[in-house]
């Protein structure tokens, strides 16, 4: 018997997992940090018929989504989020500048309901950094400023940029196990019957 969620109240966001991409080869997730918060925009084109100068249908598609996320992230996820490379400096010397070019990367993390304790699985498989570096310090401030990234997030190869699952409503246990260390499209598609 399958499992169906009826409600879900998103109270907190953990467990997030960056997956990069080195030489278009996807290295297994790594803890992306203490997140305090994300935020999702949708970007749409607009398609429009008019007859005889009216608009008489309008359609809206979904290209790409631009997400901000708030953190304390480790040094090694910053460096390869942003692009700081080592290149031609002296042992612990890193730098940014034009040539910097953050790696592509898939994000995922966990949306929990604490209320009724469930946990949704999220992941945008086909990212990268919109911003760039950013540097923010505060002498005297009573708590350490989180990190802002902001990163858009494009469609993969079967043109989609979000996949969600409520962990309840699966039926095989591997797409959770994996969902943070090696999300790919192959892992929640259906396999085919012999």
């Amino acid at each position: 018997m399958t499992t169906v969620i009826k409600e879900f109240d998103a109270v907190s966001i953990k467990n997030a997992s960056i997956q990069f991409f080195d030489n278009g080869v996807q290295q297994p997730g790594t803890p992306f940090g203490l997140l305090g918060s994300v935020e999702g925009e949708t970007e749409v084109i607009e398609i429009v018929k008019k007859a005889e100068g009216v608009e008489v249908k309008r359609k809206s598609k979904p290209i790409k989504m631009t997400n901000t996320v708030s953190g304390h992230i480790p040094v090694k996820v910053a460096r390869d989020f942003f692009g700081l490379k080592a290149d031609g400096l002296k042992p612990g010397v890193w730098s940014y500048g034009t040539l910097s070019a953050g790696k592509k990367f898939t994000f995922t993390a966990d949306v929990i309901d604490e209320f009724e304790d469930v946990v949704k699985l999220i992941a945008f498989p086909n990212c990268s950094d919109t911003a760039g570096f950013k540097i923010a310090v505060e002498n005297g401030a009573d708590e350490v400023a989180m990190l802002e990234l902001e990163f858009t997030a494009l469609p993969d190869e079967a043109k989609q940029i979000y996949y969600e699952a409520l962990v309840d409503e699966l039926d095989d246990p591997t797409v959770a196990e994996k969902w943070h260390t090696k999300f790919e499209r192959a892992l929640v598609e259906p396999v085919p019957a012999p």
